[in-house]
């Protein structure tokens, strides 16, 4: 499901661009453009691909009609204007999956079309994949942090009203078990979940004081015993006090959002395991990041959720992906400043493996050219998205992705997959024509 029309979800200059090509005659010269990351973020190992499906979705919607002609007629010729008019995505788009892993130079996007119908979806495309493949990347790191234990994703609060829905749907691909949010939930199928926040604590407050187990029984009488009540709003030990107290011992968790949350961790279990509710689970919250989840992976922990670390920039970086033209009418090129050189000519890439499935490398050469003779086993990356401007039958779904995803970083070397900085966990070697 997506907004009425995506077009203007772009920047000025591809339309500029267009215009001036098709003043020059060069508009419709066959290229191939390539989304690609020059390198990962600072830290980071691998990097996961999330965006794909949404940028499918999109390009249907992708026309201009009055309302976007109206505004670019600002600034562009009644020719471009009449070109805007009739554009629909005709060319062909192929792609990593959903949930792969990518590495510097894989060539995630390949877009293949006329100069001027391929180029003015370059802000699309980046905007999608460098957003959710940010956040999916930063999830796959805490997924793997929590090891067994399952992530609630919770950072609507934190980000923009749909890039809340986007990074749900991301962090449910790497393997985060539920998010808050509901629009996710209904646009994406994602499981929802959520109970109380402590402004419901504070409200049972009288003339005589606060009283948190009012607050814990008006939840129990709504949503019964096996919700999860907030304890930490005032005293942590009375709260646990009061709401088993309330509950009774069939309480089905208990959420600390502040503090040292290891040492209150022990504590809570101990006074949980002390008044017999053994089964109550114990969910923590509170900013946390990756790191911060490892660090709690010897404490009486059963679940986490995550919210400003995984939807911001602090604890999701940008991916760095960009768009580049490699090829017109078969002739590679490639821009050659300092800094931000690019590898000419369409690409293809495989990966190969040890028998035990143990990524070794990634092997990128010059598409159309036969697959290189190697010495492992190996398997294509890329995939058919987009043939004729339509989408190609039978994509993965979200849930594939995900399962894509896990057995992905199953295959990475076990030094790659931990929180260590260093390279990347795989090399990429590149067979130049």
């Amino acid at each position: 499901m997506t907004a009425s029309k995506t077009a203007l979800l772009t920047d000025q200059y591809e339309l500029t661009m267009i215009a001036a090509a098709l003043a020059g005659g060069s508009a419709h010269r066959t290229c191939t453009f390539e989304l690609f990351a020059r390198r990962l973020p600072d830290g980071r190992r691998y990097g996961v691909v999330a965006g794909t499906g949404r940028l499918v979705e999109q390009l249907a919607e992708f026309t201009f009609g009055p309302d976007e002609l109206a505004l670019v007629e600002r600034f562009l010729d009644p020719e471009t204007l009449d070109w805007l008019s009739r554009y629909r995505f005709s060319g062909d788009i192929d792609g990593y999956p959903e949930g792969e892993l990518y590495f510097p130079g894989s060539p995630i996007l390949t877009v293949r079309g006329t100069f001027a119908e391929a180029v003015v979806l370059e802000t699309l495309a980046l905007s999608i994949l460098n957003h959710d493949s940010a956040i999916a990347s930063a999830a796959a790191r805490m997924v793997t942090a929590a090891g067994s234990r399952p992530i609630i994703e919770m950072g609507s609060r934190r980000t923009h009203e749909q890039a809340a829905v986007a990074s749900a749907r991301a962090g449910y691909l790497a393997g985060m078990s539920a998010t808050s949010n509901l629009e996710a939930a209904r646009r994406h199928g994602i499981p929802s979940t959520g109970t109380s926040a402590h402004s419901f604590t504070l409200l049972h407050t009288t003339a005589d004081g606060p009283d948190e187990k009012a607050a814990f029984a008006s939840q129990i009488a709504r949503l019964g015993v096996g919700t999860t009540l907030l304890v930490d709003t005032y005293d942590i030990r009375q709260g646990v006090a009061n709401a088993i107290e309330v509950a009774g011992t069939e309480l089905g968790g208990v959420r600390i959002d502040s503090g040292d949350l290891g040492m209150l961790a022990r504590q809570v279990r101990q006074q949980l395991d002390d008044l017999g509710a053994t089964k109550t689970k114990i969910i923590v919250s509170g900013d946390l990041d990756e790191y911060a989840i490892a660090a709690l992976r010897a404490e009486p922990v059963d679940a986490y959720g995550v919210g400003t670390a995984l939807v911001t920039g602090s604890g999701s970086p940008t991916a760095g992906m960009v768009y580049k033209l490699v090829e017109v009418d078969g002739i590679p090129v490639a821009k050659r400043s300092s800094h931000k050189e690019s590898r000419g000519g369409a690409k293809a890439a495989l990966r190969t493996a040890k028998p035990s499935g143990t990524i070794l490398e990634e092997v990128v050469y010059p598409s159309g050219s036969a697959a290189p003779g190697l010495p492992a086993p190996s398997r294509p990356l890329q995939i058919p998205l987009i043939r004729g401007g339509k989408p190609v039958d039978g994509l993965p779904t979200l849930e594939e992705s995900r399962q894509h995803l896990a057995a992905a970083l199953v295959s990475l070397p076990w030094e790659g997959l931990g929180l260590s900085r260093g390279e990347p966990a795989i090399p990429t070697r590149f067979i130049t024509p």
